[in-house]
């Protein structure tokens, strides 16, 4: 977008002399003590721009490394990354009375610790914040004047000199969309304080660089009829309301035509925007189960995380059968206070297991809050398809993340297959909160809050067991049931089953159904209860991993026959050096397929497992590769020992 126009003067922070300050809001440029300062070649710029982007918040080795080179990374990349990282450091210097490192590396990757006053977006979402808080508190001058401020920070298009790279773009866009709603939220001000033409310029600019956006198109319309500009303020609507015809197949949103209707009837005067239609409190969670049992730990984190108000996002991870949903669900039923404008549950992927299309689940979104764009037809089941055109699925995206900035939700959205399914749903802003279940840890969403469910502790499984089969014949074996428990692998789901079948087996005593579970090429089999299957369950989870991974697991799980192994032991089993297999490994761990331990400890002394019964899976698997290669003896995959 255009710089915004009416430039008032740049506000400067005070800064210490000889401090680095930097901007992203035009292109990317660094001062000291007024001066701009190198920042070398091409790449270099790019680490810095992406690090500076996520100021506060570790950036992974592969984001970084993505941005710089999106195709195909040399086999020297992270050597050359460390090369950039380095000069970053000379360029930032020391920072905090201490003289620590402002740059440093940690398991999430590296965190750039930097000040408000120090870059430029920091100071911009600062005073956003402020005016949106003068303008909650009726303080409409004040609130007018620090959005103004924040917009004078605005150079050009956002880091508009590195575009060219995918990653940077994906920044330079989020950027500009909260430059956009914060120009909204100032042309608003200023026109119900009865200063309307002030912005009318500015608006028409943004809106022929975004004409689908309906909010600037109301902003415009009131900000024309206020300056006595009727006639071409319906104009604007009826300009409108043919583009959506022609592009979308849709009508302007009953807000947008009663703010036309009331511009027929009225003369000049001060009016702010009509906000969109507001529904009710809806609440759209299903049941939850009866059998809930344990989690307490979590669910109390859950609770305190998503309740205290300062996490908008957080990712529950575990492999199937861990239950993730059924804890998810459960919290957000508890959590309707903070949340008064509704709570609803979305699922990410189709009943076949695949994921869904952002379109069709953007439209769920949009008639479940009472987003007019919603009305776009979206094929049921439609994977990958938008409704009517790129548009469409723009102005969707949009509005979707417009109601949230202005409403105290918790959406949980269910069983995401990976980070690019959700990426576009997640608030940029507001009171919103997200609640996200993934097999996998979903390293690329940052910055989040994270909670892993480990297995059930042997009280918790026995708890949801006898709540199964009664604590009453629990107790006639309760050596047995411990048995069983332990042969689920404290996987809930497994555990479940195991209640479910013996429920309806009256007459099995307990010990002779441990026996089975405790019989490698027995358990999988008797882990199923009409058409609920653990087998099943896990085969969804094994056909997520790639093939390379697939292969990697199957030759992990012949480890050892608790599913436990050290490094040492996977480099020899995979036939690799360490450092591909230190890859192959954290790989696995990141796909929820292995787990590590909680606490920090060396690669090397680490003892790592892979679940009971995804091990006995993952060695069907095999064994039935083995069949039908009839001898085939290929190893592994390239691409799954490839070292960065």
């Amino acid at each position: 977008m255009t710089r915004p126009p009416v430039r008032t003067g740049v506000p400067g922070a005070a800064g210490t002399a000889g401090a680095v300050h930097f901007s992203l809001l035009g292109p990317l440029t660094a001062r000291r003590d007024g001066r701009e300062l190198p920042l070398g070649p091409r790449k270099q710029r790019l680490v810095l721009a992406t690090l500076l982007a996520r100021p506060n918040t570790p950036v992974p080795v592969d984001v970084l490394t993505d941005a710089v080179w999106p195709d195909d990374p040399p086999r020297t990349a992270r050597k050359n990354l460390q090369v950039y990282i380095s000069a970053a450091r000379a360029l930032l210097g020391p920072g905090g009375d201490g003289g620590t490192d402002r740059l440093v590396h940690g398991c999430g990757g590296y965190l750039l610790r930097i000040a408000e006053g120090e870059l430029d977006t920091l100071r911009f979402g600062s005073l956003a914040r402020a005016g949106r808080a003068a303008a909650e508190r009726g303080d409409l001058p004040g609130a007018a004047r620090l959005l103004r401020e924040a917009l004078d920070l605005w150079e050009g298009p956002p880091l508009h000199d590195l575009r060219d790279s995918s990653g940077v773009a994906d920044e330079a866009d989020r950027l500009e969309a909260r430059c956009l709603t914060v120009y909204e939220d100032w042309a608003e001000a200023e026109t119900e304080l009865g200063r309307a033409a002030v912005a009318v310029d500015g608006l028409r600019d943004l809106v022929e660089r975004h004409p689908l956006r309906e909010r600037l198109r109301a902003a415009w319309m009131n900000s024309l009829h206020q300056s006595g500009r009727q006639a071409e303020s319906l104009a604007v609507y009826d300009d409108y309301r043919q583009l959506m015809a022609r592009e979308l197949g849709l009508e302007p949103s009953p807000a947008m035509a009663a703010l036309y209707r009331s511009m027929l009837g009225r003369g000049r005067e001060v009016r702010r925007p009509a906000a969109p239609r507001e529904t009710p409190s809806r609440v759209t969670l299903p049941a939850g189960t009866g059998a809930f049992t344990g989690r307490r730990e979590e669910l109390r984190g859950l609770l305190d995380v998503l309740g205290g108000g300062e996490e908008r996002v957080v990712v529950v991870s575990g492999p199937g059968g861990a239950g993730k949903s059924a804890l998810a669900v459960r919290a957000a039923q508890l959590l309707a206070d903070p949340f008064p404008d509704g709570r609803v549950h979305v699922r990410v992927r189709g009943e076949d297991g695949t994921a869904r299309g952002r379109a069709e689940i953007l439209a769920e979104l949009g008639r479940w809050c009472g987003m007019a764009e919603a009305r776009a037809e979206v094929p049921s089941g439609a994977s990958a398809e938008v409704p009517a055109s790129a548009g469409a699925l723009a102005v969707l995206a949009e509005a979707w993340q417009e109601w949230q900035a202005r409403h105290r939700a918790l959406v949980v959205l269910d069983d995401v297959p990976d980070e690019a399914s959700v990426r576009g749903l997640l608030p940029r802003s507001g009171k919103c909160a997200v609640l996200v279940t993934a097999r996998g840890q979903l390293p690329g969403l940052a910055p989040v809050h994270r909670i892993a469910l480990p297995p059930l502790a042997d009280g918790e499984a026995l708890e949801l067991l006898g709540k199964l089969i009664g604590a009453g014949r629990l107790r006639t074996d309760p050596a047995a049931a411990l048995r069983i428990v332990r042969a689920c692998g404290g996987l809930p789901l497994a555990v479940e089953v195991s209640g479910m079948r013996l429920a309806v087996l009256r007459h099995l005593p307990l010990a002779e159904y441990a026996d089975r579970l405790d019989d490698p090429s027995a358990a999988l089999d008797e882990l199923v209860a009409g058409d609920v299957s653990v087998r099943h369950r896990i085969a969804s989870g094994w056909r997520d991993l790639a093939d390379g991974d697939r292969w990697v697991l199957g030759r992990l799980a012949g480890l050892a026959d608790d599913g436990c192994f050290t490094l040492d032991r996977a480099t020899v089993a995979l036939g690799c050096g360490e450092r591909a297999a230190i890859r192959a490994v954290e790989a696995l761990i990141d796909a929820g397929a292995v787990t590590s331990p909680a606490g920090e400890v060396t690669a090397h002394a680490a003892l790592y497992e892979v679940p009971r019964l995804l091990c006995l899976f993952a060695r069907e698997q095999g064994a039935a590769g083995q069949q039908g290669a009839a001898g085939d003896r290929t190893g592994a995959p390239a691409a799954a020992l490839t070292p960065g």
